[in-house]
């Protein structure tokens, strides 16, 4: 069988496999048919130009699929976190301190923009930040903000 495959698998079949395979990450929206389609043409084109062996086209299309399939996915990796309910969208935004916050304690800060409906919520922080002095978030953790002086 392999022997049949060797003799009868020329470079435009490789073509034609990595074209249809890319028709199909159309319709499955994963990156996974994606690099296999662009390896196999690759493949296809390398077959062309260097006449390589069966063994050796199944070798190279196997590496090269494993390397476009993990840049694709390290460049197109969705964040961790999402833009809904209470995430980490809101990271950066800056207030004004309207109750002083001891270290570790909770005060209150309004800030300039709504964070998750309100302008002014309880907040925690690290140090002791005075009243009337600028702040930023730094991280939300459930209802609780932490913040820290700008």
């Amino acid at each position: 069988m392999l022997d049949f495959l060797a003799n009868a698998l020329l470079w435009w079949h490789w073509i034609i496999f990595g074209l249809i395979l890319l028709i199909l990450e159309i319709l499955t929206g994963t990156f996974i048919m994606l690099g296999l389609g662009i390896s196999a043409t690759i493949i296809g084109v390398s077959d062309l130009l260097l006449e390589l062996s069966l063994n050796k086209e199944l070798l190279y299309w196997t590496i090269l699929s494993i390397i476009i399939i993990a840049i694709l996915f390290k460049f197109f990796k969705k964040d961790k976190y999402d833009k809904s309910g209470q995430s980490r969208y809101a990271i950066g935004i800056k207030g004004i301190v309207e109750e002083p916050i001891d270290a570790n304690g909770k005060g209150k800060v309004r800030f300039y923009q709504p964070v998750l409906g309100n302008t002014i919520w309880q907040v925690t922080a690290k140090e002791n930040i005075p009243l009337l002095a600028q702040v930023r978030i730094k991280d939300i953790k459930g209802q609780l903000i932490e913040v820290e002086r700008i």
